[in-house]
């Protein structure tokens, strides 16, 4: 054979030869496959959390947000009938606090307080106690108390006091008829019986804290009223005048007879109802 035969022969690939290649070749795959899967399954689920996703790919929408948009529109709808006393108080904390089911909040605060009233007049100090409520929340919860005084007030001031007689109790006890301290208002009416102002004379139980009889006359004469009716609170729940509650009444009366001023009535509230000392023939 000559020599470049020889040269030729050696250069050429013989049997053996292809199949070790080939069997380098399936040992390879079979090695990347295998690292593959291993760092594969090292991959923690908080990583594979963080790792990009298609554009095509998007995230669930929670439960809740389909309830709130059917819980708004039967409101729209329906009114505060259409809901239930913690549908009404979630709507109301759904738009303070868009993320997150407040539903359990609702019914929590409610079964807390007992009802969706006291829910409404409880101190911020009493709601920051409430698991899960933020600033955010309890403002939303205190505005809507401020709007529905304001609202009954306004509707008592729009007539003579004498002729919406059950609007002005409705204001009466949602200004006062929650609260855990006793107060005695005094309300201020013009000639035609209409309301100037309704102020807080005192804070603390009539028959311990002195009410002076000439200072509520000095303040009828400054804002000019020709009528009075007082109003205070028995947080107690039995709104059943005291001895001291009628003894202060009629002294007052009696001064303001002095000064031509008329004394109307003194209404005690407290959250099973009312009183009126004139329906008690006390007046």
């Amino acid at each position: 054979m000559s020599e470049d035969e020889n040269r030729k022969a050696a250069s050429a690939p013989s049997s053996g030869s292809k199949s070790t290649a080939s069997e380098i070749d399936d040992g390879t795959r079979v090695f990347f496959d295998q690292t593959r899967d291993t760092l594969a399954s090292d991959i923690t689920p908080a990583q594979k959390a963080q790792a990009p996703t298609s554009p095509e790919t998007k995230p669930a929408k929670p439960h809740f947000h389909g309830h709130r948009q059917r819980l708004r529109e039967r409101f729209i709808k329906g009114g505060a009938d259409a809901l239930a006393d913690y549908e009404l108080l979630e709507l109301m904390l759904c738009m303070a606090m868009p993320r997150g089911d407040v539903k359990p909040l609702a019914k929590a605060l409610i079964a807390q307080f007992g009802t969706f009233a006291n829910v409404l007049s409880a101190r911020p100090d009493d709601l920051k106690n409430a698991k899960g409520l933020g600033d955010a929340g309890i403002a939303a919860i205190k505005i809507a108390e401020a709007s529905a005084l304001h609202l009954s007030r306004e509707r008592a001031m729009e007539q003579p006091v004498i002729a919406s007689w059950e609007q002005l109790i409705d204001y009466c006890r949602a200004r006062i008829g929650h609260l855990r301290t006793e107060e005695l208002h005094l309300l201020f009416l013009d000639r035609k019986n209409r309301l100037i102002a309704d102020e807080c004379h005192q804070r603390g139980t009539v028959d311990h804290t002195p009410v002076y009889p000439r200072e509520v006359i000095k303040r009828a004469l400054e804002l000019h009223a020709s009528a009075l009716i007082l109003v205070h609170n028995h947080p107690s729940g039995d709104a059943t005048p005291s001895r001291g509650d009628i003894d202060m009444t009629r002294k007052i009366i009696d001064a303001a007879k002095a000064m031509e001023i008329t004394m109307h009535d003194h209404i005690i509230i407290s959250r099973a109802g009312y009183n009126s000392f004139k329906t008690l023939g006390l007046i």
